[in-house]
């Protein structure tokens, strides 16, 4: 059955802009990345909107949706207040390159930053390694990441205290998460998470895992594991004193 929608679109770029209004007839099924696209073939042919794979797997066509941050892909019509204008923006922690474009490039220098994979040596005999089945899991939740940045926009350090030059971000720390509870990883990372990566400006609000369209449960597996290890080695009086004296 075909319904008539109003979308509030965001059109503008880094020196500023504005909502623009669209009315438009959906059908059934339909998610905001559809009604964003019938806007564009019909009425908008200029409007600036970044997709891909339109199954939820890019990360592509983030935005936020009536105030929250999410996939326009995955998001239903059906799910959304029905008979009220349907708002549409840009990520907010991130330059505007055009209408729903943002500059995320700063992500992709944050990663170069963080100190790769460094595996042990094999240590079998036939030249391979050995694991337990339980650590390999634990690091699986970590590598649905699809990069949407949801949690990076939601996360207040750079929203709203644009923290960017000092501060990596949720999803970076579930990177290094996902690095430094590997089993075969020998690098340290602990000293950059305290002094470069700044995990302690995070107060374990929980909202990068609401937003999370994977479900990765990235306060409670990732950072504050990573936290605790941060205070085991520089906050922790008796470890320190067993190292102090333990060599």
């Amino acid at each position: 059955m075909s319904k008539k929608v109003t979308l509030r679109v965001w059109r503008g770029d880094k020196s500023g802009g504005d909502f623009h209004t669209y009315e438009t007839t959906t059908e059934e099924g339909m998610v905001v990345l559809d009604v964003v696209h019938q806007v564009q073939a019909a009425q908008a042919p200029d409007l600036a909107v970044r997709w891909n794979c339109k199954a939820g797997k890019c990360g592509s066509c983030s935005a936020e949706i009536n105030g929250v941050p999410r996939l326009m892909c995955m998001t239903r019509l059906s799910d959304l207040p029905e008979g009220e204008p349907i708002s549409i923006e840009p990520i907010l922690a991130f330059p505007v390159i055009k209408d729903l474009v943002t500059d995320v490039s700063w992500n992709f220098r944050v990663k170069e930053r963080i100190k790769p994979f460094k595996p042990r040596k094999p240590d079998a005999p036939d030249g391979t390694w050995r694991m337990d089945q339980r650590d390999v899991d634990r690091v699986q939740e970590f590598r649905k990441c699809i990069e949407c940045f949801l949690c990076q926009d939601v996360c207040h350090v750079l929203r709203d205290h644009a923290k960017h030059a000092e501060f990596i971000g949720p999803r970076f720390f579930v990177h290094a998460a996902a690095l430094e509870m590997h089993p075969l990883d020998t690098e340290d990372r602990v000293g950059d998470l305290k002094d470069a990566y700044n995990i302690g400006y995070c107060n374990i609000t929980k909202c990068c895992t609401n937003v999370c369209p994977e479900g990765i449960t990235i306060t409670d597996n990732a950072i504050i594991p990573l936290k605790e290890r941060v205070v085991d080695r520089f906050y922790d009086p008796v470890k320190r004193l067993f190292r102090v004296f333990g060599g």
